[in-house]
């Protein structure tokens, strides 16, 4: 019995690494405007479930001029959707100030049995966020 408990364990755990998404990794995207203003948007998505974010802008017109902001905090993925969330206590500071509480955003792959040569970046396109330009924002894995 104790032989046929551990083959299944051993199963399990083999199926559930298999399917690993790779939902992990570094996420960028940077923009550039025709008057050279700057908007770039880092997201680092850890193995341990945490994640880390840097949003800089260099706008000519603005003020101020230079702009950094972070947020970090943990995610979790449930098929396609990752969901972020901050704990008040822990992640907030004078540095990390964005709050990701109520944003998810969707993993967006090439599905494997799709053999076309359409070229489909991996990115996560984010569809919730109390943060106003994170809304719709699509952030495209390095």
């Amino acid at each position: 019995m104790k032989l046929l408990l551990t083959t299944l364990l051993i199963l399990f755990s083999f199926t559930t690494f298999g399917q690993s998404k790779g939902f992990a990794g570094d996420y960028n995207r940077t923009l550039n405007t025709t008057e050279n203003d700057i908007l770039d948007y880092k997201l680092t998505l850890n193995q341990d479930g945490t994640f880390v974010f840097h949003y800089y802008s260099k706008i000519k017109n603005g003020i101020p001029p230079e702009v950094n902001k972070y947020g970090k905090g943990k995610w979790t993925a449930k098929d396609n959707l990752i969901t972020f969330s901050s704990n008040k206590q822990e992640d907030f500071d004078e540095k990390y100030t964005l709050d990701f509480n109520t944003s998810k955003a969707r993993f967006v792959t090439k599905n494997p049995r799709d053999k076309s040569d359409r070229i489909i970046k991996t990115k996560l396109a984010f569809v919730e966020s109390e943060i106003p330009w994170m809304q719709r924002m699509d952030v495209f894995k390095i």
